[in-house]
């Protein structure tokens, strides 16, 4: 199994930044990639970035620019820095893990991290 537990979220003014945090507390697999999604109120999840075993990363277009994904691998932790937000970045922010072995393919997520952002 694999747990993951998103924190950073909050309100914030647009035009301002946050950074959200998606620490791997448990994993009994090897990780292929994390990725960072997104979920509006009366729309669906939506990929926004990821990054893969060798850092790698890639975006959806419309966060280049804006959001960067990262992270540290001694602690376990992915990170988006999210800048120049705009109040349609509002909604719930997931963190996801996916394995992929030649016995395992599977996706994780995390309980999701609530961002707002003001006009």
């Amino acid at each position: 199994q694999v747990q993951l537990e998103e924190s950073g979220g909050g309100l914030v003014q647009s035009g301002g930044s946050l950074r959200l945090s998606c620490r791997m507390t448990r994993s009994t697999f090897p990780i292929y990639a994390f990725g960072w999604y997104r979920q509006a109120p009366g729309k669906r999840r939506e990929f926004l970035a990821g990054i893969d075993s060798g850092d790698a990363t890639h975006y959806k277009d419309f966060v280049k620019g804006r959001f960067t994904i990262s992270r540290d691998k001694p602690k376990d932790t992915v990170y988006l820095q999210m800048n120049s937000l705009k109040p349609d970045d509002t909604a719930v922010y997931y963190c996801n893990a996916e394995v992929r072995t030649p016995e395992v393919r599977q996706d994780f997520w995390g309980q999701g991290t609530q961002v707002t952002v003001a006009s």
